[in-house]
């Protein structure tokens, strides 16, 4: 039957092609939707780990996880330095990266920390971060910058940049007074990582006016012990790592009520979670778009299926009477269905590696999605084997209506 069907096929292979073409594409945007989904939510939860707790001022957990971890948006608050203090001598916390936001360069969020950011903050299945070149910043007027940033403002270890006062594209002023120098530039990691510039916390003090040089200082403070004066007086976040996970729910109930000012303790892990639920509907709407453009593609097939039952009528009348019985009629037709389906969702499979090897790069520098050539999924091999049902099921019809004809033109088909 399979031989048949082929041979069939073969002989309206113009048409059949331009159907596994149609399926194939239909295959390619499904699967490629799916993977974009699946893989966006793995590296959506992946953008941070290995870190307990995010602290800030007293806002929602989302608020606080868009703003200290993708950057997205400000917080109305700040947190005081002495509460930061007060967070480092709680038991169990093993080691702590403050965060400072609201500047920009050039539209690229500012972040200014510690070199701690670059020794406990890891991404993805608890990877470090790593220096494309260059190194951390060794001083108040150094800066270091993200994959994506460096390639886009085509700056290199070495340049200068100014940051400007204000976020997300808006800057109120330039602080060219003091401007930084490139000291390394991050490896590229698919996080919020790559789009964000890092300075000293000293450095924004300086820009800001909170911080003074030791050679700056009149004569008479010479004496004060510089240590003991905070780089900034207030932060955006401060992230924690803990000795112990199971600290975790006691030390955030404790910062929750912390009474020296209002703080918000999260679990990124949690947080994570929480806000991917609010974009299930995107997700949901995504994947009905996709399978309605499947559906187009097996219906364009049955429309072929259909128009070639006139020109196939002696071809069927034929087979009735060598002896072919129903099955033989409907097992034709099926089998034709199948195979151009198989056909389109192998080309479409092929297809899509062939898009995610050739092009990965140029989408996530475009678009900024991370994809990879993994193994197909379970969930993808469900979804072609439920194309193949379908595509065995609208055949029916086509089937049902050639043994029909057949029956009804025996030998003797008017044309």
């Amino acid at each position: 039957m399979i031989k048949l069907a082929l041979a069939s096929l073969w002989n309206r292979r113009t048409s059949a092609w331009l159907t596994v073409l149609a399926i194939s594409i239909s295959v390619v945007l499904l699967l490629g939707v799916e993977r974009v989904r699946e893989q966006t939510k793995d590296n959506f939860a992946n953008t941070i780990s290995g870190t307990d707790l995010i602290v800030g001022p007293r806002t929602g957990s989302t608020q606080l996880l868009l703003s200290s971890v993708f950057h997205i948006g400000a917080l109305n608050n700040t947190l005081s330095w002495e509460s930061y203090t007060e967070l480092q001598q709680l038991p169990g916390v093993a080691w702590h990266i403050p965060m400072a936001l609201g500047d920009s360069v050039r539209g690229f969020p500012v972040v200014a920390t510690t070199t701690d950011f670059f020794d406990h903050f890891r991404y993805g299945d608890k990877q470090p971060l790593r220096f494309l070149s260059g190194q951390a910043f060794a001083d108040e007027t150094h800066a270091v910058l993200g994959a994506e940033v460096a390639a886009k403002l085509g700056l290199n270890s070495g340049d200068e940049l100014v940051v400007s006062h204000g976020s997300g594209g808006t800057s109120f002023s330039d602080h060219d007074a003091h401007p930084f120098r490139v000291s390394g530039v991050l490896a590229r990691t698919g996080t919020p990582t790559d789009v964000a510039v890092y300075i000293p916390l000293a450095g924004l003090g300086l820009v800001h006016g909170e911080y003074i040089r030791a050679d700056e200082r009149p004569d008479h403070e010479h004496d004060h012990d510089a240590a003991d004066e905070p780089p900034v007086y207030t932060l955006s976040a401060v992230l924690l790592g803990l000795e112990s996970k199971p600290l975790a729910l006691r030390l955030q109930r404790q910062i929750n009520t912390y009474k020296g000012e209002p703080l918000t303790a999260i679990m990124p892990g949690m947080a994570l979670q929480e806000f991917w639920k609010t974009l299930r509907l995107f997700e949901q709407a995504l994947l009905a778009i996709s399978v309605l453009v499947v559906a187009t593609g097996l219906l364009g097939m049955l429309t072929t299926l259909l128009a070639s039952l006139r020109e196939r009528r002696r071809e069927m009348a034929v087979l009735r009477s060598v002896g072919a019985g129903p099955g033989t009629i409907f097992g034709l037709l099926i089998s034709e269905a199948l195979l151009l389906t198989f056909f389109g969702v192998a080309i479409g499979v092929g297809l899509l590696y062939l898009i995610i090897v050739l092009g990965g790069t140029a989408i996530q520098d475009t678009i900024g999605i991370t994809l990879s050539a993994t193994a197909i999924t379970l969930n993808e091999w469900y979804l072609m084997a439920a194309i193949l049902i379908a595509a065995g099921l609208l055949s029916l019809f086509p089937a049902w209506r050639a043994y029909r004809n057949a029956l009804a033109d025996g030998l003797s088909v008017k044309l």
